[in-house]
């Protein structure tokens, strides 16, 4: 990740812990997990995440490109 789009994500990130209701929660299979959508030029981003025991845990960032099939799999070999 460039400089300029590591500081687009931590403003994000700042966002999301300053208000976690800003993502929408997902159903079925990743129930529990937000998504909040993001531009950085031209790519829009999705930032996954959810609360664990009061924490705030990222999840994961990536394109929409394969982003929920991609995280379903994450989540089941945890």
């Amino acid at each position: 990740m460039s400089k300029p789009e590591k500081d687009s994500l931590d403003r994000e990130i700042k966002r999301i812990a300053e208000d976690p209701g800003i993502g929408t929660e997902k159903k079925g299979d990743l129930r529990g997990v937000f998504v909040h959508k993001f531009k950085f030029k031209t790519t829009r981003y999705l930032l996954a995440y959810r609360m664990v025991a009061g924490d705030l845990e990222l999840v994961m960032i990536g394109p929409h490109e394969n982003y929920y099939r991609d995280m379903k799999q994450y989540l089941k070999s945890r």
